[in-house]
């Protein structure tokens, strides 16, 4: 069996494509624009191509060549917060590239095609946890691509017979983690300013409510997604079972790096103040478990980050709107 991994060089792809091929005799096609995530991230022995999911035809192409069973589309620039800034990027990049594979995938009478959605999705209307029955109803453009493609691969089920699974993680981080991007990923963002001694930063007052889940404990929730027939058309949230505020992340982010450099408090940013999910669905369908709490998780990926290059930071260039935006992303816009 052939499993195709779009995002195969970011943190869920990365992880994903090592564990089926260290436990699992199947072969692993990836395909990623390595616009956030890194070549050394990929195992050994994924056969890796590089281009962009905006290009139908080379999609189509690869799945002639290689037919795959299954897809995992992990593929998404996740800069939730810059999304009102960078519309068209984002439905392009998020939207777009996600109904191409859709189509290809419809096409090629994939076997089952696992979904990465977002919390985005449920906005700031309710009250956590978020469970999977609640309404969709998000407040920007990057919950807005989520919500579509959710949608759409609905419409393939129905009208196309596309199995299809949705997971909605939640706040992961860890190892193969882009901690050069200074617009997502709060952790990784904070590790890349302790490591050279700039102050964390934290939008608005920090109260802020998250529950964050490492990596590696989504592993084999992911892999039973597209191995369970109970699983299809399902919704299934993943993510953490505890939640801190974002000063209590920070703080114990701080006890692990032993560093003495306080955070600084910016502008605070459209976002939902307090966002956290249900999970008993994941245990249920998933087997999820919660195994490494925050302060270990953390630990795990300061010490992968110590051993990373000093690559250069990523900074926009020219945002595609500026009216509105943050004075914190406003002074620092250059290029790549």
């Amino acid at each position: 069996m052939k499993i195709l991994v779009t995002g195969v060089a970011g943190l869920l792809g990365s992880r994903l494509a090592e564990w089926i091929l260290n436990n699992t005799d199947h072969k692993v096609v990836g395909i990623d624009d390595l616009s956030g995530g890194y070549t050394e991230n990929i195992p050994k022995g994924v056969k890796f191509y590089k281009f962009d999911l905006k290009n139908l035809s080379r999609i189509d192409k690869l799945f002639n060549k290689h037919k795959p069973d299954i897809v995992y589309h992990f593929a998404a620039y996740a800069a939730e917060g810059l999304s009102p800034f960078i519309r068209k990027y984002n439905y392009e990049n998020n939207l777009i590239s996600s109904t191409n594979l859709i189509t290809c995938s419809i096409k090629h009478d994939i076997k089952r095609f696992i979904f990465a959605s977002s919390m985005s999705v449920y906005g700031n209307k309710y009250e956590p946890p978020f469970h999977e029955d609640l309404q969709q109803c998000p407040i920007d453009p990057y919950g807005v691509a989520k919500f579509s493609v959710e949608q759409d691969l609905k419409i393939a089920y129905e009208q196309h017979g596309l199995n299809y699974t949705i997971v909605r993680p939640h706040n992961f981080y860890g190892q193969n983690q882009n901690i050069w991007d200074k617009y997502r990923n709060v952790l990784g963002i904070w590790m890349y300013q302790i490591m050279n001694n700039m102050p964390p930063t934290i939008f608005g007052d920090g109260e802020q409510v998250r529950a964050f889940s490492y990596v590696d404990d989504s592993i084999l929730p992911f892999w039973n997604a597209s191995q369970r027939d109970e699983c299809i058309g399902e919704i299934i949230n993943l993510g953490g079972i505890k939640e801190y505020t974002i000063n209590e992340a920070c703080n114990i982010l701080l006890k692990v790096t032993g560093t003495k450099i306080q955070p600084v408090h910016l502008e605070g940013r459209h976002e939902a103040k307090h966002a956290w999910s249900t999970w008993e669905k994941s245990v249920k369908l998933l087997d999820f478990e919660h195994k490494i709490d925050l302060e270990e998780g953390l630990t795990k990926m300061w010490n992968w980050a110590q051993t990373q290059p000093m690559r250069e930071r990523f900074f926009w260039g020219d945002y595609e709107l500026d009216k509105g935006i943050y004075e914190y992303w406003k002074t620092e816009n250059k290029v790549k």
